[in-house]
């Protein structure tokens, strides 16, 4: 895990904004840094480099690493690298180092971009390649690692961070005002949809692509993978067997380094699946790590006890508080170049803190086990609508029955009132309302008129699945990924996600959607798999939760000093009507959405006075 950097065009950065630009990534990679300078035809590169060392922590393993004619400035990890090293030894090569980075730079000279089949990890890279005078870009399947570019006066930047960006650049790129209000109106989800960023001119490269270039000119990105729903015939027990053995080798993977690795344990059971794998199956000495708020609706004590008493492992447990909340999201809007997506991100950097703290590089987390089990309440209504219409042609199924089942299980904590009526996707489809909650509400407070519409790509026609690769792949994860990265880095953390593993969210969107879901439980295969690993109490519990907070347990609205600051003037409220927001701050927050907006409000207004500042 590291920061790269780095240009491409007819000159490159002097030493001064390439140094200024390496000590942007100081966090990303504490461990060593280094910069080259290559010539690629008419057009010179930059490739820039800070390391954390988690896999051949010699000197020798530093970046930019030159090999073959070859140089590549590389984030992120090749976890099959010993498996893809054997093949490429069977062909001739040989290796100086015992690093996944010169595997993967021998496996591109081998095979070029059909390497990137072969790989199974997460990355984001730069390889310059000096006798075909290229660069090649690449993004890792689900964009765990990120790669911002910005093509600018005639010369393409690309950088982990847009920090690194505005170094390189020697100037810092326009605050796109429109995806503020998106944030602020639709939130978190409609932030990858149309493929800004929070910076006009500032895009990222999509996962799962790769872009070869001879020149600063930009050509569409090829992609390399895309994930399908294909399913195939399966019997239950059949889809079990081979879900449970591809997570179990997924975790396996993940848990390769030549440092200690820790755990962040919620009460729920993805978190707690991926601890009890590696430490009874795997016989990893484990560390887990949680927070616990002190709001009832969030706290997950008792089951984060059980966990830790069943795995018998060492635990940390952070405790949220409003001391220092605004200093602590100055510095973490700062470090993430855009306003914190939700108060989970929040909350979850106290973690990535204290795994620092405790002197850990690498730590696994459950991101991505709602998008690829299903465990929205939303996925229970979809699936429910879709067993409906089953039911009307086969009467095998007993919808009554799956009815029942709800409502004494995901259906019974189920909060927002759309998803309350088990049939609202029977009746609608399409409806979508229950994700744009109050969106017209939120709208009314801005000083000038926004609207768009919530959309979603069609990756497949099927209801329940769609929703989920479009949270897979344009809503939900994307966002994650940013914060999780951004919240780890912030800490020179690695975040390891085995549940974004390709032989895993292949085999589930292969997965007839009829075992996904059963019994009163979503992610059922899931809890399946955890049968015999972890306590009953963590494994069936219905009740989603997972690492929040409620914003009263953050912010003081009662305090003078707190209103004063989130009134003062400022550039938040060339977006947001001051008086209709001092009306919306005396109301109750009890209801999610809102507290969610007063959260999004915040962080908003905090990115927008610090590129004001920036820009002075």
């Amino acid at each position: 895990m590291c920061g790269i950097a780095g240009t491409l065009g007819p000159t490159v950065p002097d030493i001064g904004r390439i140094n200024a630009a390496l000590a942007t990534m100081t966090r990303r990679g504490p461990d060593a840094s280094g910069h080259r300078v290559l010539d690629l035809g008419r057009q010179k590169a930059a490739l820039l480099h800070t390391r954390l060392s988690i896999i051949d922590l010699d000197a020798r393993a530093d970046q930019p690493f030159k090999r073959d004619g070859l140089v590549v400035s590389y984030n992120g990890e090749i976890y099959n690298y010993l498996e893809v090293k054997a093949d490429l030894e069977t062909l001739g090569h040989r290796f100086k180092t015992s690093s996944d980075t010169e595997v993967l730079v021998a496996a591109w000279r081998q095979w070029g971009p059909d390497a990137l089949d072969r790989l199974e990890g997460m990355w984001a890279f730069a390889i310059a390649d000096t006798q075909a005078g290229t660069l090649t870009l690449c993004r890792d399947r689900f964009g765990e690692k990120p790669l911002y570019l910005w093509p600018r006066g005639g010369i393409l930047h690309f950088a982990s961070e847009i920090k690194t960006l505005a170094a390189l650049a020697g100037e810092a790129p326009p605050v796109n005002q429109t995806q503020v209000m998106r944030y602020l109106t639709l939130g978190y989800k409609s932030l990858y949809k149309s493929g800004d960023t929070f910076f006009d001119g500032v895009f990222e490269l999509p996962p799962s692509t790769y872009l070869t270039l001879s020149s600063p000119a930009l050509s569409r990105p090829e992609f390399y993978w895309q994930l399908k729903h294909i399913p195939r015939p399966m019997s239950a027990a059949d889809a079990l067997e081979e879900a449970r053995e591809r997570l179990f080798r997924a975790v396996e993977l993940r848990l390769r380094a030549d440092v200690p690795v820790a755990f962040c344990l919620s009460g729920g059971v993805d978190s707690a699946t991926l601890a009890a794998i590696a430490a009874k199956k795997l016989g990893a000495d484990i560390h887990c790590f949680s927070i616990i708020d002190a709001d009832e609706r969030y706290d997950e004590s008792d089951n984060i006890t059980a966990m830790v008493e069943a795995l018998g492992c060492d635990h940390h447990v952070t405790r949220t508080s409003t001391e220092g909340f605004f200093a602590r999201m100055e510095d973490i809007v700062a470090y993430h170049d855009a306003p914190v997506a939700t108060i989970s991100y929040y909350v979850h950097s106290f973690l990535s803190e204290a795994i620092h703290d405790a002197g850990y590089k690498v730590a696994v987390s459950g991101t991505g086990a709602d998008e690829i089990y299903t465990g929205y309440y939303d996925h229970y209504s979809m699936w429910l609508a879709q067993m409906w219409r089953r039911s009307q042609i086969d009467s095998t199924v007993d919808f009554e029955t799956l009815l029942t089942d709800w409502k004494g299980g995901f259906g019974a904590h189920v909060q927002n009132p759309l998803l309350q009526d088990p049939m609202t996707f029977v009746r609608d489809p399409g409806q979508r309302g229950h994700i744009t909650l109050d969106q017209d509400f939120f709208e009314s407070l801005l000083a000038t008129p926004f609207h768009e519409d919530f959309e979603e790509t069609e990756f497949t026609r099927e209801l329940l699945r769609n929703r989920m690769m479009n949270e897979l792949f344009a809503e939900s994860i994307p966002v994650i990924l940013h914060e999780d990265d951004c919240n780890s880095m912030r800490w020179s953390v690695e975040n390891r996600s085995p549940f974004l593993d390709r032989n895993l969210a292949e085999f589930l969107y292969s997965v007839p959607s009829e075992y996904l879901i059963g019994d009163g439980f979503a992610k059922l295969l899931l809890r399946q798999s955890g049968q015999g690993l972890v306590p009953d109490q963590v494994r069936l519990d219905k009740r989603k939760r997972g690492f929040n907070a409620s914003i009263n347990s953050l912010v003081d609205r009662n305090d003078p000093d707190t209103r004063d600051r989130l009134l003062a003037p400022g550039p938040i409220f060339d977006l947001i009507d001051r008086s209709k927001f001092e009306g919306f701050l005396n109301q109750d927050m009890t209801s999610n959405s809102f507290s969610k907006f007063l959260f999004s409000f915040i962080s908003a207004r905090i990115f927008l006075d610090q590129q004001l500042l920036e820009s002075q």
